[in-house]
């Protein structure tokens, strides 16, 4: 199956650049607009220098067009995509449970996929771990909110040792509290982890909160109705 698509296309100055060109025709190409995979639409390219070229795309979905920056394989002769021109900034929803909970934790959340998508890398899981310390404290200040001065001013660290009652998901909280510590220090101590493992374990810290806010809710909406009805009969 061919993989390459031959296109046309002009040098920066607007004059036809003579010669068509092979470009890597990506099956699974992720839109900067609407974020869904498409297929690649090269229609015309810009020569910017021997090597690279600015190729012309399309959306088939959302019709938004944007820039692909190609660079030539030495090996074959093929422009391979190296990267797009930005569209729209992605950002994780959060279910209402999260959202009244800790308001906080989204806004940096959303701020630290803001950083991560301009390739800020060196700060936005600074921000994750930033985050990771608002979900957390916000947690277990609305389960024990006599706590809550003592909880604001611990080291996550240790709220996490003490507050926090579930051993396997404290496990994990000290784990990304360890990874995300590891954005703020010098020398990295985890090598073999990174960003993307301090996200998957603040997305399971999520889910615990969620399942553990939801069960709390149907509870105590269930003891008012029947305490309701234990008094009507």
């Amino acid at each position: 199956m061919n993989n390459t698509k031959s296109i046309n296309g002009f040098t920066l100055s607007g004059n036809s650049d003579g010669n068509s060109i092979q470009v890597s025709a990506e099956n699974a190409l992720n839109c900067p607009f609407c974020h869904v995979d498409i297929d690649t639409q090269p229609l015309v390219y810009f020569r910017t220098s021997e090597t690279e070229v600015q190729v012309f795309l399309k959306c088939k979905r959302c019709k938004n067009s944007f820039i692909g920056y190609y660079f030539k394989n030495p090996s074959n002769g093929i422009y391979q995509l190296k990267e797009l021109t930005k569209g729209n900034k992605k950002f994780t929803e959060f279910n209402k449970e999260i959202e009244d909970l800790s308001p906080n934790f989204i806004k940096i959340y959303s701020e630290s996929e803001c950083a991560e998508q301009e390739k800020l890398n060196e700060i936005c899981g600074i921000g994750y771990r930033k985050s990771l310390e608002f979900l957390i404290k916000d947690f277990l200040i609305s389960r024990q909110p006599d706590k809550t001065e003592d909880i604001k001013a611990k080291f996550l660290s240790n709220c996490i040792k003490e507050y926090l009652e579930d051993e396997r998901i404290k496990g994990i909280a000290e784990r990304a509290t360890w990874l995300g510590n590891d954005e703020t220090h010098y020398n990295r101590i985890w090598e073999n982890n990174d960003i993307s493992d301090l996200k998957k374990m603040i997305a399971i810290l999520i889910n615990y909160i969620e399942k553990e806010l939801l069960t709390d809710a149907y509870l105590k909406e269930m003891d008012k109705t029947t305490t309701s009805q234990q008094t009507s009969s």
